[in-house]
């Protein structure tokens, strides 16, 4: 079994408690619950930086955290009823986007490397629809269409935007693992 190094323990820890920062940057839209905030950046950024295997301990942190109790989801919420939630879906599809933007990460530079991003935040959405689609009673093409579709644009300008700055971020320092 690989060990992790000191430099992608503290890189993971780094990303836990910035998707903490990420989840709090949130805009509360009425009628469905789901807010508008950067979590969608800060996933793909830690899956572009940290690749596939360290971003999702990462992002794993994050949520073992907010399952605790620790108030590190959007609008200071956290505990296991968040997961349960209307909106916990879209928490355990950030694990597939974190995955699939650390996959893709590595080669950006290639169609490949966006398609498995795009992928990857498709897999979230439609996670996050599934499950709000259960918890309120609807079908989930009515659930797409309230709490998925509205977002995919930002969402996908989220994951470009994250893409972008890895690149500078790696071409600045030595973030490469």
């Amino acid at each position: 079994m690989k060990r992790f190094s000191v430099r992608q323990t503290v890189l993971a820890g780094l990303f836990s408690a910035l998707m903490a920062v990420f989840s709090q940057v949130a805009l509360p839209l009425p009628g469905t619950g789901v807010p508008l905030t950067l979590q969608t950046f800060g996933v793909a950024l830690c899956g572009f930086i940290c690749g596939p295997l360290i971003g999702s301990c990462a992002l794993g942190t994050y949520l073992l955290l907010g399952a605790v109790g620790i108030p590190v989801f959007s609008h200071f919420k956290g505990g296991v009823a968040t997961f349960l939630g209307p909106t916990g879906g879209f928490l355990w599809g950030f694990l597939l986007l974190v995955f699939f933007c650390g996959l893709g990460g590595h080669c950006l530079r290639r169609p490949s490397g966006w398609l498995l991003s795009a992928f990857g935040l498709l897999l979230c959405h439609i996670s996050g629809a599934f499950q709000y689609a259960l918890i309120s009673g609807i079908g989930l093409w009515p659930a797409l269409l309230s709490v998925s579709i509205p977002f995919l644009f930002k969402d996908g300008i989220c994951v470009v935007l994250a893409g972008g700055a890895a690149s500078v971020l790696r071409r600045i320092s030595a973030l490469r693992l």
